[in-house]
């Protein structure tokens, strides 16, 4: 793994780059991500002013650093906005998201779509065979500050053009969206409104036609870039930065046009603004929760064939979320040895030196706003070093057994008429599914509901709501295998139509080939309200927020006090019909392990470890040190006489320790 990091030279004066190259290089820095912010810059007044970022590339490429150059085009000029007042996109109120910020243009604009692809072959055709040039990134994460949909009416035309690409007649669609129900149905394709500003809920199936149309458009805005570069910068890989705990679009889409998934790592920032666990919040204040960014490394390890990069990684506090603390001493080192561990082939921090003047003033660098080095520029000198001292040759080899199958559009079915509740997110429930996995020490993949199935013993479906067919199948020739898959389907698998509306057949749908379970009522339940579900021997397993009634010809595991069933299995498959509580999630998920001939280990809740390769590498987000010795035993080809690579058999807080399984 190599480290990075986001520098603007446009910030500084032109007498400070070779300074600052130099320095960079000097800590071990290897890749510079610049010029995605600077079309205020590069143009003006119908005048091309590019010479500054000739200079600054060379001034890196005289340093033996290596280029990963962005497209400036998520923050158009005010001359644009001028040229083009109907780019600026509307909110779900309807309101103008105006010039003064970023992120402020309609992805359905052609006017401005033109534009971008104008600046972008600019661009390509200057810098596109530049030696220090090896990456693009395309614009900047996409749909952030909840610009992933606009309301327009430039977005309103392309949404009908689309529904009749898509549905060719009015009446498939109104069919399709069943929109006899309250007298919705349209005449023509050209009566079609926004899903917004109705008397009451909108039709949910339009709802998500509209997320699938939005999706499609920032693919397509995403696409029209790549093609460029990939014309004028041969060789070069492409890619962009996503976010952490955002699922308004569908990545998986978006990232068949690049080469590389990379996403910006806040950690400290994503617990204090999205965690609905104040428990958590307090015990990992300055750590960040301790499976937070090894989801997000997993779930961006499966969007492009296993190659992604952490393009913005947290040094200190950040300026964004409701409360920005300082991460503790060493967890700046231990969150780039987590991203080498999950197969990260670049490290890249955000950013080099802390701006003193607009919006971000609060969010620390590398280097403070005098220049001088902050903390974590010694922390990651230090990770520089060990990683240098591991000599790695290759690609890194991240193999895992368990998979977890996450759709997009899944989540988006169920937030937009939540099965589980006002208290539910689908989002959380993923990662609670893959926390427990990774205290049970396990290696995970997260894969889209197309990926590759047959690899894996354990295959976790927490949120394909869609019935499809086609994974239907995939899972059938699983099953077909010599050494079939232990399978788990979650509540809702299965439970809606491409188009929002219930199977024929009931939920979940053509699933029922592979187990005999058919949902005939759903409940959501208030998050204090407990469901205790209690088999024959006495054991019990506590559930919230969500559960399934289930008519079936099998003997279900458990009953709940009111006689509805709880957990169905049939031939390694098993219907998990309502949401345990996260103990039992992990006792749950042990035995479904064990029954996969997988080995499981309770790590407890702050010590993680990931296997890559033949090296294991452990990581410890409590507060207190911990003996691996007395802790792993002679677990994961841990012994008395393994020499650790890195850190102690006594590991600290925020340390990390590293070694060799022969």
């Amino acid at each position: 793994m190599k480290t990075g990091v986001c520098y603007y030279p446009e910030h500084w004066p032109a007498e400070r780059w070779a300074q600052d190259a130099a320095h960079m290089k000097r800590i071990g820095i290897s890749h510079v991500r610049i010029g995605e912010f600077a079309w205020s810059r590069l143009e003006a007044n119908g005048q091309y002013h590019m010479q500054w970022l000739t200079d600054a590339i060379d001034v890196l490429h005289a340093h033996e650093l290596k280029v990963v150059l962005g497209t400036p085009t998520a923050t158009p000029p005010r001359w644009m906005v001028d040229k083009y007042p109907d780019m600026l996109a509307l909110d779900e109120q309807l309101q103008v998201r105006d010039f003064g910020s970023r992120r402020h243009y309609c992805f359905s604009h052609e006017g401005y779509l033109e534009e971008c692809k104008r600046i972008v072959t600019v661009l390509a055709e200057n810098y596109g065979q530049h030696p220090a040039v090896v990456a693009w990134q395309t614009d900047n994460e996409y749909g952030c500050h909840s610009t992933s949909i606009s309301y327009s009416s430039h977005a309103l035309d392309a949404f009908r053009g689309w529904c009749s690409e898509t549905y060719k007649t009015i009446d498939a669609l109104n069919t399709a969206w069943g929109n006899v129900f309250w007298s919705m149905e349209y005449d023509s394709f050209t009566q079609i409104g926004l899903p917004v500003g109705t008397v009451t809920e909108s039709n949910p199936s339009h709802q998500l036609a509209y997320w699938r149309f939005s999706s499609r458009q920032i693919q397509q805005f995403n696409k029209a870039q790549v093609d460029i570069i990939r014309t004028h910068s041969p060789g070069r890989d492409v890619l962009h930065n996503f976010m952490g705990n955002f699922v308004e679009f569908d990545h998986h889409l978006v990232s068949r046009d690049l080469d590389v998934a990379t996403w910006d790592n806040y950690p400290l920032g994503f617990l204090t603004r999205d965690s609905q666990n104040e428990s958590d919040k307090a015990r990992y204040l300055r750590t960040g929760h301790p499976d937070g960014s090894a989801f997000h490394h997993d779930l961006y390890r499966g969007c492009c064939n296993g190659r992604w990069w952490v393009m913005e990684q947290q040094p200190g506090p950040v300026n964004w979320a409701p409360y920005n603390p300082s991460p503790l001493p060493g967890m700046v080192r231990l969150w780039g040895w987590e991203a080498f561990a999950h197969g990260a082939e670049v490290m890249s921090y955000f950013r080099w030196r802390q701006a003193p003047f607009a919006q971000e003033q609060t969010h620390t660098g590398l280097l403070l706003s005098n220049g001088e080095e902050d903390v974590a520029a010694g922390e990651v000198a230090q990770l520089n070093r060990e990683l240098e001292q591991l000599a790695i040759d290759g690609p890194p080899i991240v193999s895992s057994d368990v998979a977890i199958v996450f759709s997009y559009s899944g989540i988006a079915i169920q937030d937009i008429q939540s099965p589980g509740g006002a208290a539910f997110s689908a989002l959380t429930f993923c990662q609670t599914l893959h926390s427990a996995c990774r205290q049970l020490g396990l290696n995970v993949d997260i894969v889209a509901p197309d990926a590759a199935l047959d690899q894996y013993r354990l295959i976790l479906v927490c949120n394909h709501t869609e019935d499809d067919e086609q994974f239907t199948q995939k899972l059938l020739r699983c099953q077909e295998q010599t050494l079939k898959p232990v399978i788990a389907l979650f509540p809702g698998s299965g439970s809606r139509s491409h188009d929002y509306a219930i199977p024929a057949a009931l939920p979940p749908g053509t699933l029922q080939s592979l187990i005999d379970v058919k949902v005939v009522r759903s409940e959501s339940l208030p998050p204090e309200h407990l469901l205790v579900a209690k088999a024959s021997d006495g054991s019990v397993c506590q559930c919230k927020h969500w559960r399934e009634q289930i008519t079936s010809t099998l003997t279900p595991h458990k009953h709940f006090a009111d006689g509805w069933g709880f957990h169905y299995t049939y031939n390694a498959v098993h219907y998990i019909n309502a949401l345990p509580e996260r103990a039992d999630l992990i006792d749950l998920l042990g035995q479904l392990a064990t029954d996969a001939q997988l080995t499981i280990f309770n790590l407890g809740p702050d010590v993680r470890i990931q296997q890559m390769g033949n090296y294991r590498v452990v990581f410890n987000y409590g507060s207190e040190s911990v003996s691996l010795d007395k802790h792993l035993g002679d677990a994961f080809g841990f012994s008395p006489s393994t020499h650790l690579l890195v850190g102690e058999r006594t590991l600290n807080t925020a340390d990390v320790a590293v070694w060799v399984v022969a």
